[in-house]
């Protein structure tokens, strides 16, 4: 499966980053599927670079998927934007984009009730990323090229 990193240089081999800012799925290397959520990622920047590796899922690595924006993920993104670990190699869901992040820090802080968490984040556009959560995790991805946005 092909999938997309994008920021403003060329990463032909990641690296698992430690944030200042704690991200929905923890520390990892992110990507996505979708080419055009990785354009916008990579837009950010004055330069701005589409990496593009195949992934190869790997059966023994510890994988957790979200197929939609649930509950659990809910907890789970508030659970590692709180700045908790989680055991996991790979983690694969729905993004909260700038919108969705701030509907969840008002969740966390007690403005929004879960309720009307949910009412507001139905309306959003779906998102997908892919966090690759430690160097074994790395292991799945081949860099194929990139593409300089400008």
């Amino acid at each position: 499966m092909k999938i997309y990193h994008g920021g403003y240089i060329e990463i032909e081999s990641p690296k698992i980053l430690k944030s200042k800012f704690p991200k929905d799925f923890g520390d990892g290397f992110y990507c996505t599927e979708l080419k055009e959520q990785a354009v916008r990622w990579a837009n950010r920047y004055d330069k701005s670079v589409v990496s593009v590796y195949e992934y190869t899922p790997d059966k023994n690595l510890k994988t957790l998927v979200f197929k939609e924006m649930t509950e659990d993920w809910l907890d789970f993104v508030v659970t590692c934007r709180s700045g908790k670990k989680h055991h996991f190699d790979i983690v694969i869901g729905a993004m909260a984009n700038d919108q969705i992040y701030n509907y969840i820090s008002d969740f966390i802080e007690g403005i929004l009730t879960r309720e009307q968490f949910w009412v507001l984040a139905k309306f959003k556009h779906p998102t997908h990323q892919i966090c690759f959560c430690n160097k074994k995790a790395l292991k799945t991805l081949q860099f194929i090229d990139s593409k300089k946005l400008k």
